[in-house]
């Protein structure tokens, strides 16, 4: 099933000019990966503070396009610059569940948007990427399967974020694409779980 996360290649070889010059300054990985998380928690208090105010809501897919960028950036300095680590393993993995909910989760302060399907979609986010790390523990490989990954859920929330930020939509619709995207959201799950054990089935002698 085609996602989001299907575009990363591409979108890395935009960024790898601009990597390069990153790696030359002494940048390091990690120091990428701590700047993202702390974009998206600035984001997210400022919808905290002013839920009401649109221009918080209508300027989260910039952010999110940041973010997207800094992780692909981190990533690639790890792997590409020689700069991986047990440490960096762990920032990554934990500052993507912290960043999601930081920037999610206060759309449950947004008056008229339903908090219990925001808080359900986090929910069903944090599981999917225990989910998808889960499969290294098994012995299969970090899952990043759909159809509601990391990229997938910037795009929808990034969307609403936009659209309800200038007046486009109002919370009740929001709500209705809210709720129908738990369907994805449970299935991610599913799927990762699947394809992860399936492929310790297939490396079995």
């Amino acid at each position: 099933m085609a996602t989001v996360y299907d575009l990363k290649s591409r979108f890395q070889d935009l960024l790898r000019p601009l990597l390069r010059r990153m790696a030359a300054a002494g940048i390091t990985a990690n120091q990428v990966t701590l700047a993202a998380l702390a974009l998206s928690v600035m984001a997210g208090l400022a919808i905290v503070l002013w839920p009401e105010a649109g221009l918080p809501l209508a300027l989260l897919p910039l952010v999110l396009f940041a973010r997207m960028a800094l992780n692909a950036m981190d990533g690639m300095l790890a792997r590409e610059h020689h700069q991986q680590s047990a440490l960096g393993a762990v920032l990554n993995e934990l500052g993507d569940v912290v960043s999601d909910l930081a920037l999610y989760l206060p759309f449950a302060l947004v008056p008229g948007v339903s908090a219990m399907a925001v808080v359900g979609l986090c929910l069903l986010a944090v599981i999917s990427e225990m989910s998808g790390v889960v499969g290294i523990q098994i012995g299969a490989s970090r899952r990043y399967d759909g159809p509601l990954g990391k990229s997938d859920r910037a795009v929808l929330f990034g969307t609403l974020g936009l659209l309800l930020g200038i007046d486009l939509i109002g919370p009740a619709f929001a709500n209705w694409v809210l709720a129908i995207a738990l369907l994805p959201g449970a299935l991610t799950i599913f799927n990762r779980a699947r394809k992860a054990l399936a492929e310790v089935r297939e490396g079995r002698p």
